[in-house]
């Protein structure tokens, strides 16, 4: 434990502000999304916002304590926290709890903990340490696969939970490791398969074959001298023909069916205005009737009659833009956004691979959970279930987000001392 005197001298202000500036601007539309007039109290514990403030002390004290503790200790138990996390993520596909379809709770009283969110911290330590570990500049085929397994396991084990949402968010490590000296080849594979997965469902496969089989016929076109480049580019046609017919007849085969009805939706390919796409519908219309300056705080007609379902959770967003309009709106953003250009800022400016690499993740992880829980409320994305950090409602969340983000305010505010 560092010395009393120097608890909070080389700690970042500005990113602390911002952090409690999230939580209670989180805090105040939670308190919105339950608001009536027949019970109105701020300290009620039977109310999600009531929990909230529970939460948000027990969060205060998390970070006070993260913040005083040495940084030594996170990086000589950071593969030790990882194998914790992934047994944690075991055990509770046998003894957790069914919530929204989602084997991923520990039941504890009125409590509950979803062990996935505390896996991204870990992951986020035991990569930074891997990563620290063998000073990786340039990544060869064994370390890439190693550190793809430090990411895939807890992934494939949160995919098993029926968490997809959560799941998702552990790709957000491929921009860590991009930033670390992995290939652009592989972001370039990423995107195009995502571009491809979009095609294949929204065009009929045999369209999609004209194209890709065009698109064939123009590169043959200029390079057509070089036999061996247009056998791997013929190769290549085959596997996306394949591809594209395989990952559609497992959306519609495998995929459950409210998912697999989500993204459907979300490409124009089916509506359901009173099912699948009701969330979606009553989010947009609620963002939308804020207009510029919003309905006013606890004035949202939209948010006091409980149109849009998960109001408080995962359309928390909703609320923000009913009440306080298109400036309330972009003035959240700003800040959000002024995190995480700080956090990357931090990262860029520390001294060793671990600090580094560990503030990379917080950052990605940040900017990965905002996109998309923004990008659901609007309709650009499927609704998967993920909370907005430090805004939404919930325990795991809002205490996995702050240690996450102290833990790395710690190490910067040791910078000048990790050196390696």
């Amino acid at each position: 434990m560092r010395k009393a005197k120097n608890i909070f001298e080389n700690i970042d202000y500005v990113s602390i502000i911002l952090y409690i500036s999230l939580v209670v601007i989180g805090f105040f539309n939670i308190y919105a999304s339950e608001f009536n007039d027949d019970s109105n109290e701020i300290f009620n514990l039977s109310k999600r916002h009531g929990k909230q403030i529970l939460f948000i002390s027990i969060s205060f004290l998390i970070a006070f304590f993260f913040t005083i503790i040495d940084w030594k200790f996170f990086y000589s138990l950071s593969f030790l926290i990882y194998a914790l996390s992934i047994f944690s993520l075991i055990l509770v596909l046998f003894i957790g709890k069914i919530s929204n379809g989602s084997l991923s709770w520990f039941d504890l009283g009125s409590f509950r903990v979803q062990p996935s969110e505390f896996a991204k911290f870990a992951t986020s330590l035991a990569l930074a340490r891997y990563i620290n570990l063998f000073s990786i500049k340039k990544f060869n085929f064994l370390k890439t696969v190693l550190c793809f397994c430090l990411v895939l396991i807890p992934l494939l084990l949160i995919t098993i939970q029926n968490d997809t949402g959560t799941a998702l968010i552990f790709l957000s490590f491929i921009l860590v490791l991009y930033r670390e000296g992995l290939t652009e080849n592989v972001l370039i594979f990423g995107f195009s398969i995502f571009f491809l997965s979009v095609l294949c469902l929204v065009l009929d496969f045999f369209l999609l074959l004209i194209i890709l089989f065009s698109i064939v016929c123009v590169i043959f076109y200029f390079l057509k001298k070089k036999k061996k480049n247009i056998i791997n580019i013929m190769i290549l046609f085959f596997f996306c023909a394949l591809y594209s017919y395989s990952f559609k007849y497992i959306i519609k085969n495998y995929l459950p069916k409210h998912q697999s009805d989500r993204i459907m939706v979300v490409l124009g390919q089916k509506k359901d205005p009173h099912g699948i796409g009701y969330n979606v519908i009553q989010s947009k219309i609620a963002i939308g009737s804020g207009g510029l300056l919003g309905k006013g705080f606890l004035k949202g007609t939209q948010t006091r009659f409980d149109f849009v379902p998960e109001q408080s959770t995962d359309f928390i967003f909703c609320t923000i833009g009913e009440e306080w309009g298109f400036f309330g709106s972009m003035i959240f953003l700003s800040l959000y956004i002024s995190l995480l250009l700080r956090i990357l800022f931090l990262s860029e400016r520390q001294r060793s691979n671990f600090s580094r690499v560990y503030g990379y993740s917080v950052a990605c992880i940040l900017f990965t959970h905002f996109l998309i829980n923004i990008g659901m409320t609007i309709g650009l994305f499927p609704v998967v279930g993920i909370p907005l950090p430090f805004v939404s409602y919930g325990g795991s969340s809002l205490i996995s987000f702050t240690i996450l983000l102290f833990v790395f305010l710690n190490l910067d505010s040791y910078r000048l001392q990790i050196l390696r």
